[in-house]
């Protein structure tokens, strides 16, 4: 078969919207469902291997409705990707810069140990003077879509920066404060409640936002409680509540840090030390 240029042309188009649909999918929450529709295309070739009928008969009928469900679960993810490709100048990206910014600010997006030292120091004064706190950190996966709710801020993570913000009566202090690296990214970000049953009825707004949050995202979240100055920390949807400063900074490090990045995240999930206690 003959190729002209026309052909490679074309071969390398593709490539490349293929390369930039994908560096934004993993952004976004579409890069879950990517995963999940990667186990049911699995399945789906086991079935046709298999000859299942049945089953290949039900996925042809479901799958139109699967592409329109798609798009209205993407809707917001979608409409961004089109703003910020509106917004680009496609020639000057390709010097080395995406036209969907997969990079996180403050590095490799991993916290260092000053920032989780000067991140529990804040929780600690913060709850000595009953000081409620919303603290969302990030991990693997992106908050751009929360962080987008509140107000962008781009400074280094400090105890006098967490302070302020969630000071009582400021600007800044309803809602969360989002953290990416070591750099406070936004605040004033609107979070998913938890409709969890299992949780406290004693529990907040504040509480459920961070349990939310952990729910939806891989993030941990660090609650400081207003009426009572305890502090929380939610992951994968389970809370512990009265934390020390020191077992604080344990957590964290443990979630957060680059060594626990290269544990498999079920074997995470399945030693905190939460796990096998009662939610608070």
């Amino acid at each position: 078969m003959n190729m002209d240029f026309g052909d490679v042309l074309e071969i390398i188009i593709i490539a490349v919207l293929v390369y930039y649909i994908l560096a934004w999918m993993k952004t976004t929450r579409a890069w879950t469902l990517l995963k999940g529709i990667v186990v049911i295309g699995g399945f789906m070739l086991l079935a046709v291997f298999m000859e299942m009928k049945t089953i290949l008969w039900i996925s042809e009928k479901v799958l139109g409705f699967a592409v329109m469900a798609l798009i209205i679960v993407l809707q917001p993810e979608l409409r961004k990707a089109l703003e910020e490709l509106g917004n680009k100048n496609l020639f000057s990206d390709f010097t080395g810069k995406l036209p969907f910014d997969t990079r996180k600010k403050g590095g490799d997006g991993t916290l260092s140990e000053k920032s989780i030292n000067e991140i529990a120091k804040a929780c600690v004064e913060m709850g000595r003077v009953r000081t409620g706190a919303l603290i969302v950190i990030e991990r693997a996966e992106s908050l751009r879509e929360y962080a987008r709710t509140g107000i962008d801020i781009d400074a280094l993570v400090t105890s006098q920066l967490l302070i302020n913000i969630f000071e009582k009566n400021t600007p800044l202090h309803d809602g969360a404060v989002i953290i990416t690296g070591n750099r406070v990214s936004s605040a004033t970000c609107y979070l998913p409640l938890s409709d969890s049953l299992n949780l406290s009825k004693d529990l907040g707004t504040r509480h459920r936002a961070g349990v939310g949050i952990s729910e939806a995202t891989d993030s941990v979240t660090i609650i400081v409680s207003e009426e009572t100055g305890k502090i929380s920390l939610a992951y994968g949807g389970e809370l512990i509540t009265d934390l020390t400063q020191e077992k604080l900074k344990s957590l964290i490090r443990q979630l957060v840090m680059k060594e626990s990045e290269e544990q498999p995240k079920e074997k995470q999930k399945g030693m905190l030390p939460w796990k096998g206690r009662s939610k608070a």
